[in-house]
């Protein structure tokens, strides 16, 4: 089979051509140095053909399943995970390429609710496919000339829609790591000597964040030398934002203790209920006190697309760094994390830079600006850009803006037939895109009042859960959550969930329940 004809082919009706264009000269028949590169070269052209046929057409079918349920000692069982001296045939390795695939979860399945990421972009896969070809390093200009240009226009990009015309910015790898920059960022805007002097040259410093933000705060706190117990944790209302009034409260409680707070952190787009903190009237407190604010919104960053729901960020201009992750909303693969800040300064350089001879000398023979590399913690720096550039090329902000609200739209009629249908109970209206509700099976209604009824329907949603995942029909995630017991959390994210998808979830889960 010609594989650039199979490349080119419709994979879904309706949806554009995967990788067209893309060159395939690299996989054609040809000249080679030995047999050993032409063997290697025929398996690449059989291996693409499986991607595509089992790892794309086949993970994007409702007619398949999201997985293939196996326990994990059954599953050692049957994979060949073991290493061995000699190499084996092409035939054994494909083999190995399709069990993966296979056994694998299908997060581009239409009907895998169970992250706050899913789907499968084609144009952001061709970006990903030509990153791990070219195989390069995001620290220099020298070795990464395009991919430098190339992140420097999409990180401005990004920026203008929180408002700000100049500033700075880096890819991180995922937004834990985005949040953990925030607070080093931070911490060295204050206390610029801490980077030479050490901890021992800090007061006890406190940093604020929501009960509802991301675990990465606590994780940040703790790698940086801060400490968990100086993370202070302020309330939030019954929609899960952050309250001001307490924000407040908490950052003089923490001066008169003798601490000195440095740092805010917010969140647009909760895990769990999908909130969005008031970011003016916390901006407000922060500059009152000379904090600096951080908003974590690594997961609702990316309705700032929309015109009809970027009022859900209103105030993100004020802020002092931001994160936002378009791997999640947007689609764009993982990972795709940035890091944002208004400062003009280098402050992100000064803070990281070490200033490695070998790699970032002082006397090339271009300009030095363009050697990015020692704004990160890293050294090696994988290329994140290329997936959502080509993919922003394709669709255009229109195109994405698009996507942002026909996903808040499905969340919205999953809602309301979640209203409609007896037995589900709606936790809340969502704000975003997190569906948060309890299933009550026929033998559990009318009887809220009985003291075992929460108790008996905390155990529902993983019962229902283990039965859909070795049914391999969907996924989608539970939780408790404060004084309440397990619920079902279901995140509309993927593009190509319709109607129908979520009208199957609804009846899926009637139907594993019936019987409990």
């Amino acid at each position: 089979m010609n594989l650039s004809r199979f490349i080119c082919r419709p994979l879904i009706k309706g949806h554009n051509l995967l990788l067209k264009g893309f060159p395939v000269r690299t996989l054609m028949m040809g000249e080679s140095s030995s047999k050993q590169d032409n063997s290697a070269d025929e398996f690449l052209k059989e291996a693409f053909k499986i991607i595509i046929e089992e790892g794309v057409q086949n993970s994007t079918n409702r007619d398949y399943k999201v997985c293939e349920w196996m326990e994990p000692e059954a599953l050692q069982k049957v994979l060949d995970l073991n290493l061995r001296s000699n190499g084996e045939s092409k035939e054994v390795l494909l083999g190995y390429c399709r069990d993966i695939i296979k056994l694998s979860v299908k997060t581009a399945h239409p009907r895998f609710f169970n992250q706050l990421f899913s789907g499968l972009d084609r144009y952001a896969l061709t970006g990903r496919i030509i990153t791990e070809t070219l195989n390069t390093s995001q620290y220099t200009y020298e070795v990464a000339p395009v991919f430098v240009l190339m992140e420097d226009e999409v990180l401005r990009t990004m920026r203008s829609f929180l408002g700000w015309n100049t500033g700075d910015g880096i890819f991180c790898p995922g937004g834990s790591i985005s949040n953990m920059y925030a607070i080093n960022v931070a911490r060295f805007q204050h206390f610029p000597h801490c980077k030479e002097k050490g901890l021992h040259s800090l007061p006890r410093l406190a940093l604020f964040t929501s009960q509802e933000s991301h675990y990465s705060i606590q994780k940040g706190a703790a790698f940086l030398g801060i400490g968990t117990e100086n993370v202070i944790i302020v309330k939030t209302n019954s929609r899960g934002k952050m309250e001001p009034e307490d924000l407040e409260h908490k950052i003089r409680e923490a001066k008169s203790m003798g601490s000195v707070p440095f740092l805010v952190s917010t969140t647009c787009g909760t895990t769990v209920l999908g909130a969005f903190d008031p970011l003016p009237d916390i901006a407000e407190v922060c500059e009152q006190h000379g904090l600096w604010l951080h908003v974590d919104a690594a997961w609702g960053g990316s309705a700032l697309l929309s015109n009809r729901h970027r009022q859900l960020l209103k105030g993100i201009e004020r802020a002092n760094s931001v994160t936002w992750n378009p791997h999640k909303l947007l689609g764009a693969g993982l990972q795709c994390s940035a890091f944002l800040l208004r400062d003009t300064t280098g402050l992100l350089q000064r803070c990281h830079a070490a200033n490695a001879t070998y790699l970032f000398q002082t006397d090339k023979f271009y300009s030095l600006k363009f050697d990015t590399g020692d704004k990160s913690i890293q050294c090696g720096r994988r290329v994140d850009c290329l997936k959502l550039w080509l993919m922003w090329k394709a669709l255009g902000t229109k195109g994405l803006e698009k996507r942002v609200d026909t996903i808040l739209e499905n969340a919205r009629y999953l809602a309301e037939e979640i209203k409609r249908r007896e037995g589900f109970i709606l936790l809340m209206e969502p704000e975003f895109v997190n569906v948060c509700f309890w299933y009550v099976p026929p033998s559990l209604r009318n009887q809220e009042d009985s003291p075992n009824f929460w108790d008996k329907l905390g155990k529902v949603s993983p019962i229902v859960k283990e039965r859909m995942m070795k049914k391999g029909s969907m996924m989608v995630g539970y939780q408790p959550h404060g004084n309440r017991v397990n619920f079902f959390r279901q995140i509309v994210v993927n593009p190509e969930v319709t109607k129908e998808d979520l009208d199957f979830f609804l009846d899926e889960i009637e139907q594993l329940a019936e019987d409990l």
